[in-house]
């Protein structure tokens, strides 16, 4: 299409990581206290409108808020630095949508054909809307907004929309990313990160890290074949393709 794409993939980073340690031990206590029988550890929990369950929810939220707001700084710099170098107004450099993954959202979805409001929590996965959802921007609101699947260094990433079957059987949930293969430990074991830059140098990509560690975890073979994990979602019609677009350059913050 000729076009251009700056995907910003940023969130809380370590706040959200602190969020997480934090009500880990605090919600082992609460399954305790209100005697929910917990199997896995990561999985402790706490009735939504118990004090617990509340601190949780708002700790949460500020991570979430703090994601949104770091993407949108992040986007005012992105303007500043292209839009002199191409002659554009920032006007002319439009945001496609922004959508967050790994947050808690409270929302209606059918239940046994019956609605419901759940606090649909996602952990690796993104909000895909179908069609009609009101919750939808206008501009989205008849065929699903968009959700990005974001490849490697190496491979290509992808933009998503929502589907109905989508809505029924995963509450408007889409994948994220292609995911990792290897730890970023192992990754950095494995790979040497000017031997990842130069590799992708030759294929045309520009890498800029802030550390020769940094570019050898983020490896693209330590991750997924993102196109295998792109046809198996759309292949279960949980979301459908829109675009596939290539890296030209990588910022490896």
């Amino acid at each position: 299409m000729d076009q251009v794409l700056v995907a910003i993939h940023c969130g809380s980073r370590a706040l959200g990581h602190q969020i997480g340690q934090d009500y880990l031990v605090e919600l082992e206590k609460a399954s305790r206290k209100y005697g929910i029988p917990i199997r896995e550890r990561e999985l402790v929990c706490a009735p939504i409108r118990s004090p617990e369950g509340q601190r949780y929810l708002s700790a949460v939220f500020a991570g979430v808020n703090c994601a949104f707001a770091n993407r949108q700084v992040i986007a005012h710099l992105v303007r500043e630095a292209l839009a002199p170098i191409f002659g554009l107004r920032f006007s002319d450099i439009r945001m496609l949508y922004d959508v967050g993954h790994n947050n808690v959202k409270f929302e209606r979805h059918r239940v046994n054909g019956e609605e419901k409001e759940l606090l649909v929590h996602r952990k690796g996965s993104t909000r895909a809307f179908g069609p009609g959802r009101p919750e939808n921007p206008p501009k989205y609101r008849e065929v699903g907004h968009p959700i990005f699947v974001g490849g490697t260094m190496g491979t290509a990433s992808y933009i998503l929309r929502g589907t109905e079957t989508g809505m029924e059987k995963v509450f408007g949930s889409g994948v994220h990313g292609a995911g990792r293969a290897m730890s970023r430990a192992k990754a950095k074991k494995q790979w040497r990160g000017e031997e990842v830059i130069r590799e992708l140098a030759r294929q045309g990509i520009i890498v800029r890290a802030h550390s020769y560690a940094g570019a050898a975890e983020e490896a693209p073979l330590a991750y997924k074949d993102v196109d295998l994990v792109v046809e198996a979602a759309v292949g279960a019609k949980l979301n459908a393709k829109v675009a596939r677009v290539r890296p030209l350059v990588c910022i490896k913050g």
